[in-house]
């Protein structure tokens, strides 16, 4: 990798406590030009030297996408460079590829944003297999969203893994929704109303701390999102588990999971955290298996808010 350069809006969005679509696009608009220019003087290349460009081009917000395919488009005719849509997930599905030389195949990859929860049975070949997804909230937004109701701000990942750490995870009974179902798919709702519900029962009312709020929330989240992939680890015969997206920065779900496979004798894997959250990096990394493979977009390329990996 010769350049990486991540353009943060996080700034942007705290006040209103979550990302606003169109803050999102015009914040792209801003910072797109200079990216690209800043990429390439940190790699040290030109546009003569590359062989192809790729663009996220699903799933995501449409607004945000469309300034990056539009730039993507623009630079491919001018330069005369092949054109390669890429899916949002596959890239973090690649992501730990980027900082191993091998990993073995099939893998079940556990893959956990603000946008996004599945389980993949990734197979030589970049070819895929979903088992199975959530039904509802993504548990990355469901962090972003019990940190709101917390008052703890936004983003809430962070936050609320770093006051997990001083808690209680047995304080507060959260519901583990789908946990026991005979599925691989997943649902956070529940869990992100508990907050504020009755539900949720203390087991000591008068010693509860936002700490064991923190802790108890996430250990349910993290409970059922390792007990599914252990379970698709079982049933398939991976050898491996890959855990990315911007959730597998988790310190919790992290070594949760590296225990819990430990025991059934399987291999987890996940990127450095620079890369866990969305990057340019681990586009270009699946972007190139995808051109070595002949896969070429013309300029006919657009955008779209949802996108299947099969």
């Amino acid at each position: 990798v010769l350049s990486n350069i991540v353009a943060s809006q996080v700034e942007t969005h705290q006040e209103y406590g979550g990302v606003v679509p169109e803050l999102a696009s015009r914040k792209h608009i801003e910072a797109i030009n200079y990216i690209v220019s800043r990429s390439l003087a940190e790699a040290g290349v030109t546009f003569k030297d590359l062989e192809a460009i790729a663009v996220t081009n699903r799933p995501g917000l449409i607004g945000a996408l469309l300034v990056g395919v539009a730039a993507a488009k623009s630079l491919a005719y001018c330069h005369n460079l092949p054109l390669l849509g890429i899916n949002h997930i596959e890239g973090h599905i690649y992501a730990p590829f980027l900082a191993l030389d091998a990993l073995p195949f099939p893998h079940i990859c556990l893959t956990v944003s603000g946008g996004h929860t599945l389980l993949v049975e990734v197979h030589e070949g970049w070819q895929y297999k979903v088992l199975g997804s959530t039904q509802d909230d993504a548990a990355g937004e469901v962090y972003d969203k019990v940190a709101k109701y917390l008052g703890l701000g936004f983003p809430g990942g962070k936050v609320i893994d770093d006051l997990a750490q001083k808690g209680n995870p047995s304080a507060v009974k959260f519901p583990r929704p789908m946990r026991n179902t005979d599925d691989y798919q997943f649902s956070f709702s529940g869990i992100k109303t508990s907050n504020g519900q009755q539900d949720v029962k203390p087991t000591n009312p008068d010693m509860i701390t936002i700490e064991d709020i923190a802790a108890s929330f996430q250990a349910a989240v993290v409970d059922v999102l390792v007990y599914k992939s252990l379970r698709a680890v079982k049933a398939t015969g991976a050898a491996a588990i890959t855990l990315t997206g911007g959730v597998a920065a988790n310190s919790h779900l992290r070594a949760s999971l590296k225990l819990a496979a430990a025991e059934i004798g399987a291999e987890v894997y996940y990127p450095p955290m620079n890369l866990c959250t969305d990057n340019g990096a681990m586009i270009a990394g699946i972007a190139y298996q995808k051109y070595q493979q002949g896969l070429r977009d013309g300029l006919s390329l657009n955008a779209t808010p949802k996108g299947s990996i099969f």
